[in-house]
């Protein structure tokens, strides 16, 4: 199974796109120096992660092996329904996937969406 190259580059939230701008901007680089001579830590990391989860990157996370397999023989059968218990399924796969929070729904045209962004993160396996 190959990895999307573009999701093994991605910044995966806010506090590593503060931190590749202060690395271009040498600002990181001056702050280390500083708390460095002080003996002190900067609390970068921390603030970063702590970014990082409070405003997670909108690019989409790796389908895990056992996701692949699932999707591999759902898109293998095509069905024109789809039961209750296989949209819970598909719905818990693409909200990890692209950190949504997405309900289940009588709505096809609605849950087209959902279908159609894992047909394109599942593509990206071929």
């Amino acid at each position: 199974m190959k990895n999307s190259k573009r999701n093994t580059r991605s910044t995966r939230g806010l506090g590593d796109r503060v931190e590749s701008f202060t690395k271009r901007t040498g600002i990181k680089k001056v702050t280390e120096q500083i708390f460095n001579t002080l003996g002190v830590d900067c609390g970068c990391e921390e603030r970063k992660e702590k970014l990082n989860k409070m405003f997670p990157g909108k690019r989409p996370e790796c389908l895990t092996e056992e996701e692949h397999r699932y999707l591999k023989e759902f898109f293998k059968e095509n069905p024109n329904r789809i039961i209750p218990k296989v949209q819970s399924e598909l719905l818990t796969i693409y909200n990890r996937v692209f950190h949504q929070k997405k309900k289940p729904s009588n709505c096809g045209s609605c849950f087209r969406e959902v279908i159609q962004g894992l047909t394109k993160v599942y593509e990206n396996y071929s």
